[in-house]
């Protein structure tokens, strides 16, 4: 576990840029060997770019293609500081990755809980390792800070209602 946060905690670094770029607090960072070869944060959320592409994981995923493409994929962890959503769980999984190591859960639109074996074989036949709630509280705190004027959505009602609880 120790390692688990040593690498979250870095992640939260990377949630805490984009929480100051005004853009929802999310931070990933991937690692193989004891090693970061990738990292992203949550771009162009703001409402003016209304962009839902620029996800961390997506942003780190390009990062490790780009420079680091001779890495085993099934030798890296992926340590984002909210649950992946579908889109970002599904492109991490058709990527090779398969351990996922999450913060802060995403009752909205999170993918840990997708029920692979009832997919088509493309999934079903893939070994998936979820590890929830590493550093929770950490990212919690980011997720208050970014709600501090409650949208009219799920999450930011869900998040503003939490209390820190144990990692």
């Amino acid at each position: 576990m120790p390692d688990h946060e040593k690498y979250m905690k870095i992640a939260l670094g990377e949630a805490e840029k984009s929480l100051t770029a005004n853009d929802f607090p999310v931070g990933c960072v991937m690692v193989a060997n004891k090693e970061i070869i990738a990292r992203g944060r949550r771009q162009n959320s703001t409402p003016e770019a209304a962009n839902e592409l620029d996800h961390a994981e997506i942003i780190a995923l390009r990062d490790l293609i780009d420079n680091h493409p001779q890495v085993e994929r099934n030798k890296i962890t992926v340590y984002s500081t909210m649950e992946p959503c579908l889109m970002c769980f599904a492109t991490l999984l058709l990527n090779g990755l398969r351990r996922i190591v999450y913060a802060y859960e995403d009752i909205m639109g999170g993918g840990g809980n997708l029920p692979l074996k009832e997919l088509s074989p493309l999934y079903s036949e893939m070994e998936v390792q979820v590890i929830p709630h590493v550093m929770r509280s950490e990212s919690l705190s980011l997720f208050k800070k970014f709600f501090r004027n409650p949208a009219n959505n799920l999450l930011a009602k869900y998040t503003l209602e939490q209390t820190a609880g144990t990692d």
